[in-house]
């Protein structure tokens, strides 16, 4: 597969783009007031337990404390104690974690498990039941019913790892087991186990390298082997682990001095973990429009994995980088809600915070014969493409897919086999569930960050994100029934009106304007007064007799 890196740099706003076959897979966009916060190491303060919902919420100086499920705390918080005031099994693991998969670009987990996604379909049969908790069974997968309830007291310092950024109203998800991600290894400071990265294939590979850890790794540590590790010697071996121990020696100096909640180690910015993370030898390219940018690349790769700086680009023509690979305009796709398809058909894509529903159509497809074969056709199609906006948008959670209906099983197994190899290429944990009789596909993909579209947009002034705003004459209705109310408990009858203009035009509308007809029914003295700032819905009446807004005083 041919994949390519492209990076557009402004002043404001660094953008990342990862294309296979020249077609955008990925997006990452960095700017200063969303900073990147997967892999931060926080000092924190625990500030409730919950064993009702089996988690604690953590103060770490942010406005919503962090939360951390007790099945993220695992066996290194009683190793704490020593940084406030060692484990060493060298076990090797043949670990799950990946080289894109441990405190990568806020795609996937900080943890050892972090590894390939895990498509698998049920033991149950292909149909919603409505008598067993989807939840509980992904919570029984996870293994959060067996974890144990650890010795957590409120006010307890604790140090903790970001693995999920905010999403929506919900503030960040940390663990308590820590790890640092470096170009070859990822170190464990609290386990003591050697792992290796499941995408190696090479038997004697894996053992060359454990031998190699296993003989400069201090008493203590545990690390994880990633990919690119694969050919390496042991220099570069050991300048890795020294450069990682190194940094948690100074966590561990922090520790002591700093006073709870405190940020202890700041990740790498988007940039340079993508570059750390995911320029391997299977990247083509790496092409970069900005020159500071380019020269601090080089650095680091010339460094690290000297055989890949040829490979790098600067992008010097007038054109912009993200013009010239076609870039820009699949940004426009991946905002838009509904998604074309070779074939005539197209997707719908609906978010809500809870899930997002895609609904598959064949549109002028479905004009030709053969029915079924043509439905298999779209919905194969549209298997492809779903996948690839899934990643493109990076949309997590539970996600529905309602496909054209079909008739024969083995063509609704076609589709879901369809699927789980092109979720292969996503990073993220994905768990699908085979078509229902009625043509749901249900899947769940880890959410480590809100999706794309939040990067690019924000919430509606007007509707606050809905899509839809208040008829005028429900806002009108609602001005009526707040001056009867005014009336029947004040004998006060001078007030001004504050409105929107659309809406005051609507109270003046007629020979006899609404707004007139209200004066003479409830006998009110209104002054209308119109402001283009307020939200069309929202309304405000000052009295006039004591200069100040009473609105709320006789809302329902």
């Amino acid at each position: 597969m041919k994949k390519e890196i492209i990076i557009n740099a402004t002043a404001n706003e660094i953008r990342i783009a990862i294309t296979e076959e020249k077609r955008l897979a990925e997006l990452y966009v960095e700017t200063p007031e969303k900073e990147r916060m997967v892999g931060d190491i926080y000092l924190g303060k625990v500030a409730k337990v919950m064993p009702g919902i089996r988690a604690a919420f953590i103060d770490i100086g942010l406005k919503q404390d962090a939360f951390l499920h007790f099945s993220d705390i695992g066996t290194s918080l009683s190793d704490y104690s020593s940084l406030f005031g060692d484990d060493d099994s060298d076990v090797d693991v043949d670990d799950d974690g990946d080289d894109e998969e441990v405190a990568t670009v806020g795609v996937e987990q900080q943890s050892a498990s972090a590894g390939q996604p895990r498509i698998e379909p049920p033991p149950a049969p292909p149909r919603f039941n409505r008598n067993q908790s989807y939840q509980q069974g992904r919570d029984r997968d996870n293994g959060r019913s067996q974890s144990p309830i650890p010795d957590l007291k409120a006010g307890q310092d604790i140090i903790v790892q970001v693995t999920k950024e905010p999403v929506g109203k919900k503030g960040v998800r940390v663990t308590s087991e820590v790890s640092l991600p470096g170009r070859f290894l990822v170190l464990l400071p609290f386990d003591g186990k050697i792992g290796v990265s499941k995408k190696m294939n090479n038997f004697r590979e894996k053992r060359r390298l454990r031998r190699i850890v296993r003989s400069i790794l201090p008493e203590g540590f545990g690390v994880i082997i990633r990919t690119v590790a694969q050919d390496r010697d042991e220099a570069a071996l050991r300048q890795d682990l020294e450069g990682l121990i190194a940094t948690w020696r100074e966590i561990e100096k922090s520790v002591k001095t700093e006073q709870a909640p405190a940020l202890l180690y700041k990740d790498m910015a988007t940039t340079s973990s993508v570059i750390r993370d995911l320029f391997t030898d299977s990247v083509e390219r790496v092409v970069v429009d900005s020159r500071k940018l380019y020269k601090e690349i080089r650095a680091y790769v010339k460094l690290n994995s000297p055989q890949l700086v040829e490979k790098i680009e600067l992008h010097k023509d007038r054109e912009p980088v993200f013009d010239t690979f076609g870039v820009e305009k699949e940004i426009a796709t991946a905002l838009s809600r509904k998604v074309w398809l070779k074939s005539g058909g197209y997707i719908i894509i609906d978010q809500t915070e809870a899930m997002a529903v895609i609904d598959v159509n064949s549109g002028r497809y479905a004009a030709k014969r053969e029915q079924e074969l043509n439905s298999l056709r779209t919905n194969l199609e549209a298997s492809r493409e779903i996948c690839r906006q899934l990643r493109l948008r990076d949309i997590g959670g539970i996600i529905v897919i309602d496909f054209i209906d079909l008739e024969d099983e083995r063509n609704k197994k076609k589709v879901y086999d369809e699927i789980r190899k092109e979720f292969r290429k996503d990073r993220a944990k994905v768990t699908v569930l085979p078509m229902t009789d009625i043509g749901l596909v249900q899947i769940t993909r880890q959410r480590i960050r809100q999706n794309i579209l939040h990067s690019f947009s924000e919430p509606c002034p007007v509707c606050g994100g809905g899509g839809m705003v208040q008829s005028k004459s429900s806002i009108v209705n609602q001005i009526e029934r707040w001056i009867r109310r005014f009336k029947s408990e004040t004998k006060e009858f001078k007030l001004t009106l504050r409105v929107h203009p659309s809406i005051g035009a609507y109270l003046k509308e007629g020979t006899i304007g609404r707004l007139t007809k209200f004066k003479f029914k409830y006998f009110v003295a209104i002054k209308l007064e119109e402001d283009p700032k307020l939200p069309l819905a929202e309304f405000h009446f000052i009295s006039r007799k004591h200069s100040k807004d009473i609105t709320d005083q006789f809302r329902s």
